[in-house]
């Protein structure tokens, strides 16, 4: 019993009602100019001036709604009255229809531009319907009890009448008036809320612009994960293992010391630079100098890792300094994270770092002797995020190129890069 009368109790019902119920206010002044024919018609009969004054009436409710500011209110009014969750309209920049789309796609096209005016009509007839039948039997109902007004109520049906002229029946017939007028409120409040996300939420067009945009943005988020995972994951590395080279030879070698914890200094300045970037980013504002970091870089890069204690050679063929862009700053971090994984899973030995610019290409190699598991230059083991070379595939995937990663021999790894490249002249 409580659970049926409780949408008849709830205030969402009513909310609902008052918003249906406001179309009624909103659409008097357009009642007013369709009355304007009628009364230059003096002459036509009533039935035809009444149903010509309610086509102008929705001739002219259908204009308002194709306004995109009546949308917007519509769609804001409806999310706060109706409780329905709507999205905040597109704005399409391309066209719904372009020629050779097909008959579909034109159909498509009309009905998204006519979905507002309907849903508006809808809204102004259930709001004038539900206003006029609650408001006659809330009238009732508080009328019919002690009499006021002298009121009576009779109803005739195939030529009998009955009528209730007062006692205890007025009283029962005055509860389903009441009754009546809030189950009318429930009606109107729930055939809006089923009509709202129909005509009043995204069109084709406007669902295919939010993928888009989703997209733009899982992407944006993908390349701050790439930032982050490159930057932050190498300097960790990189400091963790010139730390551990600090401690060691405190006593022995305080100017190695001394210029490990250099390295940490530097290593720890550039990566909280990409960290205040990408936190810019993310808290939608822009950053006051997004990182840069290029192959002309790469000899502070590896300058840090020696000062790690790590042994790197480099092999340069071409003039890698004409590769920039993207492409350049691609390539650095691409160096930065087979560097990182050589040192994290290497034991001892050179790493081999060779840069070949050609005027088709770049070639990249990074060569490492591998241990039985992940340690440092010291032999300590060293977690890893296993997000590395999954990370390295899709950015290679992106630049066009090709990647292989794997053993080199019974005791060595490769990691070799092949990027498409236009020298700038």
């Amino acid at each position: 019993m409580i659970k049926g009368l409780r949408p008849l109790l709830s205030r969402s019902t009513y909310s609902g009602a008052l918003f249906a119920y406001g179309a009624v206010l909103a659409s008097l002044p357009l009642l007013s100019f369709a009355l304007v024919p009628a009364l230059a018609w003096r002459s036509a009969p009533e039935g035809v001036q009444i149903v010509v004054v309610l086509l102008v009436w929705a001739a002219l409710i259908g204009l308002v709604g194709l306004a995109r500011t009546t949308r917007r209110v519509l769609v804001v009014s409806a999310r706060r009255l109706l409780r329905v969750s709507l999205p905040e309209p597109v704005a399409v920049r391309t066209p719904t229809s372009r020629p050779g789309d097909g008959p579909a796609a034109a159909v498509a096209s009309r009905v998204d531009r006519w979905r507002t005016p309907l849903w508006l009509l809808l809204h102004v007839t259930l709001g004038w319907t539900g206003a006029l039948a609650s408001g006659v039997l809330l009238f009732a109902g508080l009328t019919l009890p002690g009499g006021w007004l002298d009121a009576e109520l009779g109803l005739s049906l195939f030529g009998r009448t009955v009528r209730v002229d007062g006692g205890w029946q007025s009283w029962a017939v005055a509860l389903g008036c009441l009754l009546l007028a809030a189950s009318v409120c429930v009606v109107v409040t729930k055939a809006l809320r089923w009509s709202a996300p129909r005509l009043l939420g995204p069109s084709a067009a406007e669902r295919l612009a939010l993928a888009a945009e989703r997209e733009l943005q899982l992407a944006e988020r993908n390349r701050l994960a790439h930032e982050l995972h490159d930057s932050i994951g190498h300097t960790l590395t990189t400091t963790t293992i010139q730390a551990a080279v600090a401690g060691e030879m405190l006593s022995a070698d305080p100017e190695a010391a001394r210029a490990a914890l250099r390295s940490i200094e530097e290593s720890s300045r550039a990566a909280l630079e990409d960290l205040d970037y990408v936190l810019g980013v993310l808290r939608a504002r822009e950053a006051e100098t997004a990182p840069t970091r290029t192959l002309a870089d790469l000899p502070e890069l590896l300058d840090r890792l020696r000062h790690a204690g790590a042994v790197v050679e480099l092999e340069l063929s071409g003039d890698p300094a004409q590769v920039r862009g993207t492409l350049s700053r691609a390539a650095y971090r691409i160096l930065q994270e087979g560097l990182t994984n050589a040192m994290r899973h290497g034991a001892g030995g050179p790493i081999e770092v060779r840069v070949a610019a050609a005027p088709d290409r770049l070639e990249l190699d990074v060569v490492n002797r591998t241990g039985d598991g992940p340690r440092t230059g010291k032999g300590r083991a060293f977690p890893t995020s296993g997000h590395g070379l999954p990370g390295l595939t899709e950015r290679v995937r992106l630049l066009h190129g090709e990647i292989d990663a794997g053993p080199d021999g019974p005791r060595h790894w490769r990691l070799t890069v092949r990027l498409p490249v236009r020298l700038s002249p």
